[in-house]
């Protein structure tokens, strides 16, 4: 996973915009509208799903609302006397920029929908509305801002208390583990983490590298499974010169470059037993040597390790040594898989909605209810890590700030692109439905590309001009810069 993504672990499953149990105040909403009729049939309305209500016959005193009381949502009119709705958008995402506005008039055109979309705005209401519509988008819209909001606090208590700055964690079973990296941290044990691929051992080994005592020195990881075992033996200890028949200079290990610090074994088990043996005695004694060297090196590393698979399991069948086991296995922490703490997946979601728009220079994504659904229900096999995929690749296919089901894939969706779009389109004309097939092809294409417009155009076998007029009709916006 990528470095600043690999790990927000974490929410409560309670519906942020419930009712709670004692009848009290789910949310407050303030209303922006100059018709006296319509903030107060919007204050009988939302009084009735037991919101608090505050109502402001213009721009003025709906930012002097906003001074001074905080609000769940704002429903702000497009016309209004003095400053226009359009132009006190972009002052009320100033003071409050998480603040979801849903744009409410009886005027609303394509192009003033388009600007209030771009300028921040949640969503576009169309009078006369829909009570029961209107009322399913504000608890959308407070249930996704209220996430967003114990997002960034949930994060700022955890950097607070354990430094560390990039997990998120609020479920019963991911606290336990934070807690236990807090008291294993500034400890000189060697660790074993243990869970399935993609459910964030790496994050948090680096979290226990940075509570450590040895946090000023180098952090190293290996994939242990990525290389061959004579390769693996070089990459660990180094070698001297003439060691074998590429050995052109002598070269230090990872073991020299991580001393002082902490060395990151990922995949431990498929190393082969004589690399175990050698680890072995490094774990013992403190010292190894080059290959093909005769004098011994002493070095201070702590060792954190990590598997996916049952090394009890693997000791039995031989292929694994029994010694190195239970010197790696001094202390134990075991990652839950992601279908295990499914109340985890829209925190995670969020995160990574915020992450990969801010590094494709998007605006601010946030997913549909019926998207959510289908992440909450599926099984993710690939756990944290699938999630992450999915979420970036919505994205990056979406034109607008709410990424629906039909941008997930298929297969997390029980749904076939075609299906999904002809469902959420029923009355879409062949042409509307060929646009956004084409536009999404087009996305797809620049991703595999780095976003290099050339390339792109060259492998559609068309102009560079004939694409680029292609993007600008359907509103494809391009990437700043494109991912390392």
């Amino acid at each position: 996973m990528p470095d600043g993504t690999e790990q927000a672990l974490t929410l409560n499953a309670s519906d942020p915009a419930a009712e709670s149990s004692d009848n009290s105040p789910v949310a407050s909403i303030l209303v922006v509208d100059d018709e006296a009729g319509i903030r107060e049939s919007l204050e009988v309305l939302l009084g009735l799903e037991n919101y608090v209500v505050r109502t402001a016959a213009n721009g003025e005193e709906g930012l002097n609302f906003v001074d001074r009381e905080s609000f769940d949502l704002v429903l702000l009119d497009l016309a209004l006397p003095g400053q226009s709705g359009l132009e006190l958008l972009p002052q009320f995402k100033e003071r409050h920029p998480n603040l979801p506005i849903i744009m409410i008039t009886a005027y609303g055109t394509v192009e003033n929908v388009v600007e209030a979309i771009r300028a921040g705005a949640e969503n576009f209401i169309q009078k006369p509305w829909d009570n029961e519509k209107l009322l399913a988008d504000i608890r959308s819209a407070i249930a996704r801002h209220r996430a967003e909001e114990e997002n960034i606090q949930l994060k700022r208590t955890l950097k607070q208390r354990y430094n560390f700055a990039n997990i998120v964690g609020k479920s019963e079973l991911m606290l336990r583990i934070f807690d236990l990296v807090g008291q294993v941290a500034p400890s000189r044990s060697t660790v074993l983490i243990q869970g399935e691929s993609g459910t964030g051992k790496e994050i948090i080994a680096k979290a226990i590298h940075a509570n450590s005592p040895r946090r000023d020195k180098p952090f190293v990881p290996i994939n242990t499974g990525a290389m061959p075992s004579e390769l693996l033996e070089s990459t660990l200890f180094g070698h001297v010169k003439g060691a074998f028949t590429s050995a052109i200079a002598s070269k230090k290990g990872l073991f020299e470059v991580a001393n002082g610090g902490t060395l990151f074994l990922d995949e431990i088990a498929t190393m082969g037993i004589d690399t175990q043996a050698k680890i072995l005695r490094v774990l013992q004694d403190k010292r190894f040597m080059h290959l093909g060297g005769i004098q011994e090196i002493q070095v201070d590393v702590r060792i954190l390790a990590a598997t996916n698979v049952d090394l009890r399991q693997a000791v039995r069948e031989g292929k694994f040594r029994e010694d190195l086991f239970y010197r790696l296995n001094v202390i134990t922490i075991d990652l839950p898989p992601l279908r295990s703490r499914r109340e985890d997946i829209p925190l995670l979601a969020q995160h990574f909605l915020d992450y990969y728009a801010s590094e494709n220079g998007f605006a601010q994504r946030k997913l549909s209810a019926d998207a959510m659904r289908a992440l909450i229900d599926y099984d993710w096999p690939g756990n944290v890590r699938e999630l992450e995929n999915a979420i970036e690749r919505g994205v990056v296919l979406s034109s607008g700030p709410v990424i629906g089901a039909d941008l997930l894939p298929g297969h997390i969706t029980g749904r076939s692109f075609q299906d999904a779009l002809l469902e959420h389109n029923p009355n879409s004309s062949l042409f509307d439905i060929l646009e956004v097939i084409e536009r999404r092809i087009i996305v797809e294409k620049l991703e595999r590309c780095n976003w290099n417009q050339t390339e792109a155009a060259e492998q559609f076998h068309i102009p560079l001009s004939t694409l680029n007029q292609k993007i600008k009709r359907l509103n494809i916006e391009i990437r700043k810069k494109g991912r390392e």
